[in-house]
């Protein structure tokens, strides 16, 4: 992936969350502006500076600097939106979400508008800061190497323990017992350096994979790296699914309410979403500035904003909504398990 391709996908997804999407035809005046007295979509009689049938701006614009603006206003939403919406996502996000619920459109980004720039946000800063990179190809070669190295100097260290317990005639079972797992743990890194994981080297192995399962094993065998691209691919492409898996298990969390609905509900999946992948886009800048440790404190960031945006959502007492937090954060584990296990089959599979 070349530097421009994730700046290339933030813009996208700002286009794509804003959906600015002028029509011009009329004759344009000095300013690049046309002049009109009908609408130029629906061709209603214009009052005022919006279509009152249609809601199109009265005078569109031809120009290159409107069309810059217009570039900006997709990709940051500079009419005001989203200086309103990401600090009340980030200090207020229960306010945020119930106010949005409750009809407050126009004062705010809509979530799947801001989802899906967040989203297009995120796998651009993780690939121009090369944290997309960090779980393939050669440094996740050194990364198992370095783990191998490791195992081995554990062996060392207990196999010397193990002789000088004989020498000095003490038990050694407990010994024994951490020797024969760390064998184990750098038997199994050995194999994944090596490669030796997947591969179905003997007509018996062959022979105990079902068929539909041999093929695609062993073409992950031949090219693991194809696998970690198609993970990476598919995260980006099925990134929504997140929303979905979620919001049944936000359901439980107020079964057979009659107060608050699946619409609420996906209200606030997504809108969480849209936190936690900033999170991720602060945490890959923190990394790339040298600032992994600190970028580890973030962790503690998500439980807290799922409390403050589910008391204030959905108006709840703190002990309501702690309990409800720890549950989220069960739930969280679940759903990123299943997408990391949809992503996974269809890299396997496809």
């Amino acid at each position: 992936m070349t530097a421009v391709e994730p700046i290339a996908d933030a813009v996208t997804g700002g286009v794509l969350g804003a959906a600015v999407e002028p029509r011009t035809g009329a004759p344009v005046g000095a300013d690049g502006h046309t002049q009109e007295r009908s609408c130029l979509n629906c061709g209603t009689g214009l009052v005022g500076d919006y279509c009152h049938a249609c809601g199109q701006r009265a005078h569109v614009h031809r120009s290159l600097h409107a069309f810059g603006h217009d570039l900006l206003h997709g990709v940051f939403h500079f009419e005001g939106k989203i200086w309103r919406t990401l600090p009340m996502l980030a200090w207020r996000p229960g306010e945020l979400t119930r106010r949005y619920i409750e009809g407050q459109r126009a004062s705010f980004v809509s979530p799947i508008a801001l989802f899906l720039f967040c989203v297009f946000l995120m796998f651009a800063v993780l690939g121009l800061t090369g944290t997309l990179n960090m779980a393939s190809g050669d440094q996740l070669r050194e990364g198992i190497e370095n783990s191998a190295n490791q195992q081995r100097e554990l062996v060392r260290r207990l196999e010397a323990e193990r002789a000088a317990a004989v020498a000095q005639q003490r038990p050694t079972a407990d010994i024994d017992r951490k020797l024969q797992a760390a064998r184990d743990d750098l038997q199994v890194t050995e194999a994944f350096r090596d490669q030796r994981v997947l591969k179905l080297d003997t007509a018996e192995e062959r022979a105990s994979i079902p068929p539909w399962l041999r093929e695609p094993i062993e073409k992950v065998a031949r090219n693991p790296d194809l696998l970690f691209f198609k993970l990476k691919t598919n995260a980006y492409k099925f990134s929504w699914m997140l929303i979905p898996l979620s919001v049944p298990f936000m359901w439980l969390l107020f079964p057979f309410s009659r107060r608050f609905r699946l619409y609420d509900h996906t209200i606030f999946v997504t809108y969480s979403l849209c936190f936690m992948t900033l999170l991720a886009v602060v945490a890959a800048v923190m990394i790339r500035l040298g600032l992994a440790n600190m970028s580890g404190l973030l962790w503690l960031i998500p439980p807290f904003h799922m409390y403050r945006q589910l008391k204030g959502a959905y108006q709840l007492s703190r002990v309501g909504a702690l309990w409800r937090t720890i549950a989220l954060v069960f739930v969280v584990a679940v759903t990123t398990t299943l997408f990391l296990l949809v992503l996974l089959t269809l890299g396997i599979f496809d």
